[in-house]
């Protein structure tokens, strides 16, 4: 089982914007939807955090499933509708074309007790 955890920025203004939509995966009319996508591309677990920041808002993700590198492809070239409204939200709130690729952040510590 492999994870990740990244930062991505939030556009200005679009912090409420990210919130609503993910509430709407998590607990709202998307939720459905939203749970079937991510087990059609395998990702078994993921959590989206909000981080206030002086610079500005962040969001932090965190997923788990056996082959992210394959997840990551499949949503970012799918032509199911959930796959394709979730690129477009994160081109407006983080300004970030996922079709594009997504470089993984570097892990350099990884302490288990």
């Amino acid at each position: 089982m492999g994870s990740l955890a990244f930062v991505l920025p939030l556009l200005p203004g679009k912090t409420d914007a990210d919130r609503a939509a993910m509430e709407s995966c998590w607990k709202g009319d998307r939720k459905a939807e939203f749970e079937a996508a991510r087990r059609r591309v395998g990702i078994t677990r993921e959590a989206v955090f909000i981080q206030k920041t002086p610079g500005g808002d962040l969001v932090v993700v965190y997923v788990e499933g056996p082959d992210l590198d394959s997840s990551f492809k499949e949503l970012a070239t799918s032509q199911e509708p959930m796959d394709r409204w979730f690129r477009e939200h994160v081109r407006e709130v983080h300004g970030i074309a996922l079709e594009e690729g997504f470089d993984p952040p570097e892990q350099v510590l990884d302490f288990r007790s």
